[in-house]
């Protein structure tokens, strides 16, 4: 085999507790996600030296998070042999939804096949957990359930969604992820109760109703994203009546029961108002 072709999905968060802060100054979370069918593609090819080319040029080179999974999993194994990666990029950057975290992932799991490794998900996770909080779910894709800082995964059913409409701002944060942790309470922590209620329902076959919804981080939007009120404001004017950050954000989300009804908001965000906005479907786990 001299090349491998891999697909990396995004994911939305249905719901996203965290739980406190631990002893090695990351958060303990509890987490149901799901992988959508907004994805990049990367192309994995024999070759003497390690690079990696994108369509989007300023994620190109070995910054990028799917180089660093190569070059880890090359160590690992002890391989001294390189690999061409061509990744093309559709999932938009610091959103909210996983695409770094999925293209490591992808890598993974890519050179796995690619280098007749046999490594299986249980090998492949803690060097997926050493990238990111969110590469070892990505491991997995479908729908799952996420706990410690992420290297805890448990595989679920396909939760019973259709469609879900993300709509992906373009309001930039200075370091993010440590930003929007920092401005959460930990009074206001919680237990993971409703995670834990959602899991349940999802492995008994049943529906996701909207009160199962929940992200830590709405909490806190408003401060970290003055400028997402004018999102939120657009999507509740359309109908939508529940509306998440996706992860960190700034994304949002909401479900939609018929894929016509999205398809209209789709091309209303997009033409009306020039934003990002992607209609999306659940995916099944990784084969």
């Amino acid at each position: 085999m001299s090349d491998v072709h891999v697909t990396a999905p995004a994911k939305i968060n249905l719901t996203l507790e965290v739980l406190g802060k631990r002893a090695d100054g990351y958060h303990d979370l509890a987490s149901i996600l799901v992988a959508v069918d907004l994805a990049d593609e990367l192309t994995l090819e024999d070759a003497d030296d390690l690079t990696l080319e994108c369509n989007v040029p300023e994620f190109a080179g070995s910054n990028n998070l799917a180089y660093l999974a190569a070059d880890r999993l090359r160590e690992e194994v002890g391989k001294s042999n390189g690999v061409r990666i061509s990744l093309q990029k559709e999932i938009p950057a610091a959103a909210g939804l996983g695409g770094g975290s999925s293209d490591a992932a992808a890598v993974l799991t890519g050179l796995n096949r690619l280098w007749g490794l046999g490594m299986t998900v249980d090998d492949l996770t803690p060097i997926a957990a050493e990238l990111g909080s969110d590469v070892p779910f990505f491991l997995h894709g479908g729908t799952a359930m996420m706990q410690g800082r992420g290297e805890i995964v448990r595989p679920l059913p396909a939760a019973d969604i259709k469609h879900a409409l993300i709509l992906c701002p373009d309001i930039p944060v200075e370091n993010k992820t440590a930003t929007l942790f920092g401005l959460l309470r930990p009074q206001a922590s919680t237990r993971g109760a409703l995670t834990r209620k959602l899991e349940a329902r999802i492995r008994g076959g049943g529906d996701v109703p909207a009160q199962f919804l929940y992200n830590r981080f709405d909490d806190v939007a408003a401060e970290a994203y003055p400028a997402l009120s004018e999102y939120r404001v657009a999507l509740a004017s359309m109908g939508a009546t529940e509306i998440h950050l996706c992860g960190a954000g700034p994304s949002l989300f909401t479900m939609v029961s018929r894929r016509e009804v999205g398809t209209a908001l789709e091309l209303l965000l997009r033409h009306r108002c020039g934003w990002r906005a992607h209609l999306v479907s659940p995916t099944p786990p990784v084969d």
